[in-house]
């Protein structure tokens, strides 16, 4: 059984996740306070963790920021109220996964959850589908409706890149720096340039994506449905 870490200081809205979660058949765990969050965090062994930004005592980027400090890899969803852009691309820089901005439907906060501890369960090498696409990973090949589809070398790295980490929020800097390197020559835009050629390449409708979600502000998601 899964084991999900909530830590939320709305009462009302903790309750919800508290039972929705359950519901699923996860095995929960929530505090209110970021002091003990931090402790349950680290020590408590959670398969995924939800943490609202806005906490008393500790906040939820400086749980993220220790969480990914001791090493551990767990998936992190961070848990935002409007305006807080700005914190979340530090979120994510600091190692979170992905994020929801208040009011959100927990159904979704649900799938997102579940894609994460997909994505992070499976770590092999092999054979990866999505859509009408199927990538070798070993041979580095890619067919579109069983036909071989030519990429560019930063093509095939933005999408190795975007497929190990599926449902994951990326910012434009942590995509820069993951697949160009320190590259002086490089800028942000040059993301935006690659996204476009791939997408042209894999999606069905480049104008409207559906693997390769934009993120308003943020960056991009991948997803393979």
């Amino acid at each position: 059984m899964h084991k999900i870490l909530i830590v939320e200081d709305d009462v009302a809205l903790s309750r919800g996740l508290v039972d929705n979660f359950k519901a699923e058949g996860f095995d929960v765990v929530s505090t209110d306070s970021g002091s003990i969050g931090l402790e349950l965090a680290l020590d408590d062994g959670p398969s995924i963790a939800l943490l609202d930004i806005m906490l008393p005592e500790v906040n939820g980027l400086e749980i993220c920021q220790a969480i990914r400090a001791e090493g551990l890899e767990y998936p992190v969803v961070m848990l935002t109220a409007k305006g807080q852009e700005s914190d979340i691309v530090r979120g994510l820089e600091m190692g979170a996964d992905d994020y929801l901005t208040k009011p959100f439907s927990i159904r979704e906060l649900i799938a997102r959850v579940r894609v994460l501890m997909r994505r992070h369960g499976s770590r092999g090498e092999g054979l990866i589908s999505f859509g009408e696409c199927e990538i070798d990973l070993a041979s580095q090949v890619l067919r579109k409706g069983g036909e071989e589809v030519k990429l560019t070398q930063k093509e095939y790295k933005l999408l190795e890149f975007f497929l190990r980490r599926e449902g994951k929020a990326l910012t434009r800097k942590s995509i820069m720096n993951q697949v160009w390197g320190s590259s002086i020559l490089v800028t942000q835009r040059s993301v935006d340039r690659c996204v476009t050629t791939l997408r042209a390449k894999i999606e069905e409708e480049p104008s409207k994506p559906v693997h390769i979600k934009t993120i308003r502000d943020v960056g991009y998601r991948f997803e393979k449905e």
